[in-house]
């Protein structure tokens, strides 16, 4: 309570509080591959690199083979193939030696009937074998230990940590040393991107599926790369008390690149909010309050959500209604009479 001659209240300044424009949320995010159109491939076979055909930056198509390894364990595969084509061939024959010996009364049925049990055991070895090959790509009837490492997907080689001569084994995709972990090569299409953000968590409710983005970067800060939420996540980080949202950002000329850092500018999809100058607002502790007039010299302290402030206007969430007059300017003298008079 102030007197109406107080000088004091003179210096306050009293300003209605108006619909606050809408709200728009400036976010960190981080580019990377699209993993719906990534492969990162590591080799199955242990194995000595023998030759490289493709290269980082090289287009590539699904099946294109990328290097050649020697590796004796595809050679083993290779000769069981080989194996299984020789016993079912001799099964076939087998079988059809021991109908015509039991046409002429040579051979009982049973003979017969093992001879079938024969064939069939030697056409699903066969089958799995060269299963195991056609797996790897391979459908050769030689055994050169030749292993073609292949791409599944088409796009562009963007990594490629293969040499001439490398030894290479399958089981470095669980090591933990970052120079094993590498993969040999990386195809994606990167014509499509992923921007990764972690929201706050006070900022859920402002986002939604669908939601525009508009998205600077550094390396070209006169461009404006459009952007759209494909997801937001379902937990909230404990450390960070962040959520991790992804959306989606078309990069047809290839100007944006993986591990990009960018800023992220999104329109809230929340009611629009109640606007004060940023002077009417005091930070009391961890809480934001606001001086609403009741009266000549009388005011009523309240604690206010805020929302992001713009051009000197802070969005109020909760706790104001449109048309409450605040105190703007002098906002902290009447904090300080109110923590004065709570004392005495």
């Amino acid at each position: 309570m102030l007197a109406v001659e107080s000088p004091q209240r003179s210096a306050l300044q009293i300003v209605p509080a108006r619909p606050a424009a809408p709200e728009t949320l400036h976010l960190a995010g981080r580019l990377v591959w699209d993993e719906d159109v990534t492969v990162r491939i590591f080799s199955p076979f242990a194995g000595r690199v023998v030759s490289v055909a493709a290269d980082a930056g090289q287009r590539v198509a699904a099946g294109d083979v990328l290097a050649t390894l020697a590796a004796p364990d595809f050679g083993q595969a290779q000769a069981d193939a080989r194996r299984a084509a020789t016993d079912l061939a001799m099964a076939e024959r087998t079988l059809v030696r021991q109908r015509d010996l039991l046409a002429h009364g040579v051979v009982a049925q049973k003979d017969v009937e093992a001879a079938e049990a024969d064939l069939a055991r030697a056409r699903a070895e066969q089958q799995r074998a060269a299963g195991r090959l056609a797996l790897y790509g391979d459908d050769s009837v030689s055994v050169n230990q030749e292993f073609r490492l292949r791409t599944p997907l088409r796009g562009f080689v963007v990594e490629r940590g293969i040499t001439p001569g490398q030894e290479v084994r399958p089981d470095q995709m669980l090591a933990n040393d970052p120079q094993l972990f590498r993969p040999l090569f990386v195809v994606t299409d990167p014509s499509v991107l992923w921007m990764v953000v972690d929201l706050p968590e006070q900022d859920v409710g402002s986002l939604a599926v669908g939601t525009a983005l508009r998205i600077h970067t550094r390396a070209w800060p006169d461009r404006v790369f459009p952007g759209r939420i494909v997801l937001i996540g379902s937990a909230v980080d404990p450390t960070t008390r962040t959520v991790r949202v992804r959306a989606t950002v078309p990069n047809p000329w290839n100007l944006l690149k993986a591990e990009m850092l960018a800023d992220v500018a999104a329109a809230g999809v929340r009611e629009p909010a109640i606007g004060v100058p940023a002077d009417a607002v005091v930070l009391a502790g961890e809480t934001h309050v606001v001086f609403v007039e009741e009266g000549p010299g009388r005011y009523r302290r309240t604690v206010v959500q805020v929302g992001a402030e713009q051009h000197g206007i802070v969005a109020i969430r909760h706790g104001l209604s449109g048309g409450e007059r605040v105190v703007a300017s002098g906002s902290l003298l009447v904090e300080r009479l109110f923590q004065l008079a709570r004392g005495s």
